[in-house]
């Protein structure tokens, strides 16, 4: 894939959780990362699917810094940023930000939406206090609040407005690279879409790359160029959105789009539905961890564990059976 320097860049990134007995001694790990390895570049917007438990959130909090990870490295604008830690860190959280799925919980419900606003500039920056609430002004009248809102306090705006609130904390401190973690979960339709108007004005705007972290395949669709699908800790694909939409090449991501409600016509994925849960994450079967719910599963997917190999010039897949399976598909 030719193109401009990646702006994130991860590299067989692992995060594993202990399981402790009743006595808290160390049982074994849940492998909520493993060996995870992608890039994103300028100006982009990377999904990242899955079921619940796949890995998703687990992974935006650890390119946030929010987690610690136990193996990998993760390089942003071209520096290593993976043990940074205190002031160094610090530097580094004002151009890469995280929103959290509920930007409610991430306000303190004592302060003012003026008083939030203002908190991160104060702490990261040397504007004036003039400086600051000139700036916080010019980013709540771009996510559509008028100023008005500076005081009121979180429980006295709407979920969407929250999430306005949210995005103008972060776009205070100019960032590049925001992680989206299910930026619409819980909103109604009309107001998603509202959200998801936002979310393309501000990036033109402000030059912004996302990752966009979601369980809504619709969405991810309508928002993201590429997208990496994610299964118990590890990418089983990564491909463009509408290549990876119009010829997936894992059956798990057959799966998922197969649950994509398609009004007047039927899917050629919609004999892969889905079935069973997925295992145990402290205790994954050998080989292929799909193995158990594929439809496709043989031998060799319980003795050897596939890699993320090029099946074209822009689509990755883990499966035995990816580069020749449109016949069984």
């Amino acid at each position: 894939m030719t193109g401009p320097e990646p702006l994130l860049e991860v590299r067989g990134l692992r995060r594993h959780f202990p399981v402790r007995n009743a006595f808290g001694r160390v049982t074994g790990a849940i492998k909520a990362l493993d060996d995870v390895t992608f890039k994103v570049r300028p100006g982009e917007t990377f999904g990242i699917v899955g079921e619940s438990g796949c890995g998703k959130t687990t992974l935006g909090k650890t390119l946030a810094g929010i987690h610690v990870p136990d193996a990998g490295g993760i390089a942003f604008e071209g520096q290593d940023i993976t043990h940074l830690r205190g002031a160094a860190r610090g530097a580094v959280t004002q151009r890469l930000q995280y929103i959290h799925q509920d930007p409610g919980n991430a306000l303190d419900p004592r302060w003012k939406i003026g008083r939030s606003l203002d908190e991160p500039l104060a702490v990261h920056t040397t504007l004036t206090r003039t400086e600051r609430e000139a700036r916080v002004r010019e980013i709540l009248s771009a996510v559509g609040l008028p100023p008005g809102h500076l005081d009121l306090y979180p429980h006295e705006i709407s979920g969407g407005q929250q999430r306005r609130v949210g995005l103008a904390r972060i776009l205070t401190l100019q960032p590049r690279l925001v992680i989206l973690d299910e930026p619409t979960s819980g909103l109604d339709v009309s107001v998603q879409a509202m959200v998801l108007k936002l979310l393309r004005d501000l990036q033109v705007r402000f030059e912004l790359t996302y990752v966009f972290i979601s369980h809504d395949l619709s969405v991810v669709r309508i928002m993201c160029d590429r997208v990496g699908v994610m299964y118990l800790g590890r990418f089983v694909e990564i491909a463009p959105t509408e290549e990876l939409f119009a010829a997936p090449r894992h059956p798990y991501t057959c799966s998922l789009l197969s649950a994509i409600p398609e009004i007047g016509g039927r899917r050629v994925t919609e004999t892969f539905s889905l079935e069973g849960e997925p295992p145990n994450a402290a205790l994954l079967p050998s080989g292929c961890r799909f193995q158990q719910r594929c439809p496709l599963a043989a031998a060799i997917c319980a003795e050897r564990e596939p890699e993320l190999d090029l099946v074209t010039d822009r689509h990755r897949a883990a499966c035995h059976f990816a580069a020749g399976k449109e016949s069984r598909l």
